[in-house]
């Protein structure tokens, strides 16, 4: 790999030792020992060419399929992996490399369906367009104005939180963090208030503004547009708010999730690719890129925003020379003034600042699909580099239609920190959406969810569980049905306005996504539509 680690040569068959967590990591530190080191695994789509692809999907050619993995360990892992996940890998490869030769395509057609929605939405809807070209009084939407809508925000339209539900002060109402776990009033407006944050990061920064002072009534704090280093741009946005500019009882973080036209969004989450970090465990690649934590191409920079210090690499077996080479990593494309514009950093500066400000205040991290991913990773760094006065502030972390972030072992080690005294986190999954099934998780593989799920179903009936149902939604088990609840939830989305109100009513552009649902219905199951309402109308189920 161009950008291998000049130490991944010397360690090539080191084994990362995973002992006890509760033994090693106690009390948010994490005491490591001589020859644990960081690994990591990269599916590469462009690694083989087409004829190695076949060969490794239809024959199961171990040696083509390793063309497509590159690895800090050699020989006996990489082939291992790739007997192994065959079927996981090929679908990642295919779906990755389809994706990106649509990648243009897409991005263009985003272009022209966003510009053709508020075209459409700033001239009164068709009539109103064709009114006013003739009038010569057409309005051109502009894209970054106050009126400039994502697809997202056209496919639901409210921005307001639901009536008669007020996010309660915690601090005054002493049983509301002991009843957090419970559907109830303060759970409910908390989690109403996380959905639509989310479904409001999709939006540019002065719509988000807009939204928070003028119809929320809180304090804006800021939004950021954060460097990808890997994608070479400023791929990640995330805005930070408070529930009062004085004495603030709240801090509420909301990260983008994945647009519906950005290639590079969707090839993250299709992405297979791990880095492992010592006693944490195996983590979503492009997630830590997302969040502004390194660069595949370079190896070395995740090491050197993931670990403490250098007591914390020389506990991992570095010497002199190793030191040196992170330190030069500040000279080579990824230091200190590049982490200064990475998400996780940027937050972390701002939430550490606003956490001072507001002494009584606890914070709140969501986000929906990709951002649901990167809301739970957040917490999971600071814990990694021993924030621990800042995570004696987390309030909860609660993502919707999120996919899956790590390994089993992950899943211990923030299980101690997040589900005491009280569960912190809560992973909303809707019905047959696709997402929160990906990367795909087999009796062996690695990628497993945690932290409690509320799961709802096309009725909007609520059950707490530890894993949705059909995990992998591929399989013949579950297509036709899968097809057959499309065809409810296109009627469903017909007849709401009629049967819920006017609050309810799907427009045109809504309906047409549950038309594409009868062809792909975990993708237009992943519309922020159903989770709102989802929060807004679930209910517990009748029988237990």
């Amino acid at each position: 790999m161009a950008g291998e680690s000049p130490r991944s040569g010397r360690r090539a068959d080191a084994d990362c030792k995973s002992g006890d967590l509760g033994d090693l990591c106690s009390g948010g530190h994490c005491d490591f020992e001589d020859g644990d080191v960081f690994q990591y695994l990269v599916v590469n789509p462009h690694g083989g060419g087409a004829h190695d692809l076949l060969r490794y999907g239809v024959w199961g050619d171990t040696r083509s399929g390793m063309k497509f993995l590159e690895s800090s360990r050699r020989g006996e892992f990489v082939g291992a992996v790739a007997s192994d996940h065959r079927w996981v890998i090929v679908v990642s490869i295919i779906a990755r490399r389809v994706i990106a030769f649509f990648g243009k395509p897409m991005k263009w057609t985003g272009f022209l369906v966003d510009f053709v929605l508020n075209l459409l939405s700033e001239n009164g809807g068709f009539l109103g367009l064709l009114y006013n070209f003739i009038l010569g009084d057409l309005t051109v939407p502009r894209r970054d104005s106050d009126t400039f809508i994502s697809t997202i925000g056209h496919l639901d339209g409210r921005i307001d939180l639901y009536k008669g539900l007020n996010v309660p002060d915690q601090h005054a109402d002493s049983v509301f963090e002991e009843s957090i776990v419970k559907v109830e009033l303060g759970h409910r407006a908390l989690m109403d208030l996380c959905i639509m944050a989310s479904k409001l990061a999709y939006e540019n920064e002065k719509v988000v503004r807009n939204v928070v002072v003028q119809h929320w009534k809180m304090h804006f704090v800021g939004f950021y547009n954060c460097w990808n280093d890997y994608q070479m741009e400023r791929s990640t946005q995330v805005f930070i708010l408070c529930d009062k500019l004085v004495d603030a009882n709240l801090i509420l973080i909301s990260f983008r999730g994945t647009e519906p036209f950005d290639a590079d969004n969707w090839c993250t989450d299709f992405d297979y690719s791990w880095y492992e970090i010592p006693k944490l465990g195996k983590v979503h690649l492009g997630f830590l890129e997302a969040l502004g934590l390194g660069n595949r191409t370079n190896t070395v920079t995740f090491r050197e925003n993931l670990q403490l210090d250098k007591k914390f690499a020389l506990a991992n077996g570095a010497d002199a020379s190793d030191l040196d080479a992170l330190a030069s990593t500040s000279n080579n494309g990824f230091g200190p003034e590049m982490a200064e514009m990475s998400a996780y950093y940027a937050v972390r500066s701002r939430l550490k600042t606003l956490l001072e400000e507001h002494k009584n205040a606890k914070f709140v991290v969501t986000g929906h699909s990709l951002g649901g991913a990167l809301a739970i990773l957040f917490p999971t760094v600071l814990v990694l580099h021993e924030e621990m006065e800042v995570m004696r502030r987390l309030l909860g972390v609660y993502t919707f239609g999120q996919p899956r972030v790590g390994d089993r072992q992950l899943q211990r080690f923030m299980e101690e920190h997040l589900d005491y005294p009280y569960p912190k986190y809560f992973r909303v999954v809707y019905c047959n959406d696709v997402v929160p099934r990906l990367p795909y998780d087999d009796p062996t593989f690695l990628y497993k969810h945690f932290g409690i799920c509320l799961y709802y179903d096309s009725w909007y009936t609520e059950q707490k569980m530890q894993e949705e149902p059909n995990k992998n939604y591929f399989g013949p088990r579950y297509l036709i049905p899968a097809y057959l609840n499309a065809v409810w939830e296109l009627i469903r989305g017909l007849t709401m306005g009629y049967t819920h109100g006017p609050e309810y009513k799907e427009e045109w552009f809504s309906i047409l996504v549950r038309v594409v649902g009868l062809v792909l219905p975990g993708l237009s199951a992943h519309s922020p539509t159903d989770y709102v309402n989802s929060v807004r109308l679930g209910k517990e189920p009748m029988f237990n």
